[in-house]
């Protein structure tokens, strides 16, 4: 059937997380705030800094670096149950921050998204639980996440399976998501995702990112600054 009055098709709609609905990278504060439990934990993420500081600003060698400093914030930690505790005590403690780091712009396109009908999944680098519960502020019905599994190793809390780049992309496959209509991110480890989206949409990348976007992606791709304000992109109004 066709015409004028003809309902649009919900579309299916991935948004990243991290600087992008919320600004900054809410898995190093919880990992930071877990380091900062004890003297020796911070002792320890001080001594290994030089090491695992460089490979987490470098994208190959990222998810080892990151890894590192979550077996400091988490050793001694019986399982994952553990873990998501921790992550209550965490958003719990820190409500006030935590609010101010969401993004009214970002949140106010979810919103539509959700309004219309459309099929919306966060698929972020940081446990899901913790995205889950940081929006619970927020969004009061729930949202699917797609995130960073976290397992027990060496008397630790480690990744084991980080949802990042190709790998974020195979874990969207698994919920049998389909062709992404509309992609929200603002990292470069996301190209896989916004090369496959119909209508990629960058928004709060590194000022430096801005030109490789443009090569990257179709031309006229949006390159949008929801609210960070030290991030690149065309600055979009907050609702009032």
């Amino acid at each position: 059937m066709s015409g004028t009055g003809q309902a649009q098709a919900p579309l299916r709609v991935v948004f990243d997380f991290d600087h992008t609905l919320y600004d900054g990278d809410s898995g190093s504060h919880l990992f930071a705030w877990l380091i900062r439990r004890s003297w020796w934990r911070t002792a320890l993420a001080l001594l290994a800094a030089p090491v695992l500081g460089p490979m987490v600003a470098f994208l190959p060698t990222r998810r080892y670096g990151i890894s590192g400093f979550v077996w400091i914030g988490t050793v001694g930690m019986a399982g994952p149950r553990t873990l998501d505790g921790a992550i209550d005590r965490y958003v719990a403690t820190h409500e006030a921050q935590i609010r101010e780091r969401l993004l009214p712009a970002a949140l106010e396109v979810l919103r539509q998204h959700r309004e219309a009908g459309d099929r919306v999944v966060i698929a972020t680098g940081a446990p899901p639980e913790l995205a889950s519960a940081i929006l619970a502020f927020v969004v009061h019905e729930p949202v699917p996440v797609v995130g960073t599994r976290v397992g027990p190793r060496l008397g630790a809390i480690v990744a084991v399976r980080h949802c990042h780049a190709e790998e974020k992309m195979r874990m969207l496959r698994e919920l049998d998501l389909g062709e992404v209509d509309v992609a929200y991110s603002d990292s470069s480890a996301d190209l896989p995702l916004l090369r496959a989206a119909a209508r990629p949409v960058v928004v709060n990348p590194k000022r430096a990112s801005e030109a490789m976007f443009r090569r990257e992606l179709p031309p006229g791709t949006p390159i949008l600054n929801w609210g960070c304000r030290d991030r690149g992109g065309e600055p979009v109004a907050a609702p009032h």
